[in-house]
């Protein structure tokens, strides 16, 4: 069952150890924009699969993150959320795969929910037959004596 969080309130996700973030909804319009982000269009036609999901996580982040705890600047000192802090902090990779998994994972789980649906009885598949074969036991030969 789809559970609908009708407040859409932003939420903290603790993403690495002493790390988290508040975060936005997961919405479609939040992924819309990103796609149409201007860093995720330029991303080169032969780019591999890792820089594209890359440049989508950093143009998602800078969309998604409201505050941040556990971050500091070379200073050592808490630094705000900025696009380029966004960046830098998306550049480690525990914090990049944490993200992807605690927080765009989601979404994508619940896409694949949607396309795993059992067929429709009146769909393509209606009334279609099965052309699989159980396999075929070997004859059983009497012992030898």
């Amino acid at each position: 069952m789809l559970t609908l969080d009708l407040t859409n309130t932003p939420r903290w996700h603790d993403l690495v150890p002493g790390v988290r973030m508040q975060l936005r909804p997961l919405t479609t319009a939040l992924m819309v924009a990103t796609r149409a982000d201007h860093a995720v269009e330029a991303v080169p036609a032969a780019a591999s699969d890792e820089e594209r999901a890359l440049a989508f996580a950093k143009a998602l982040a800078r969309r998604a993150v409201l505050a941040w705890d556990g971050i500091g600047g070379a200073d050592g000192n808490p630094i705000d959320p900025s696009p380029e802090a966004i960046d830098a902090a998306l550049d480690v990779w525990p914090l990049f795969e944490a993200f992807q998994l605690g927080y765009v994972s989601k979404g994508l789980l619940l896409e694949q929910e949607k396309n795993a649906s059992a067929p429709l009885p009146s769909g393509p598949s209606a009334g279609a037959t099965a052309t699989a074969q159980p396999a075929r036991r070997p004859a059983r030969t009497a012992p030898r004596g």
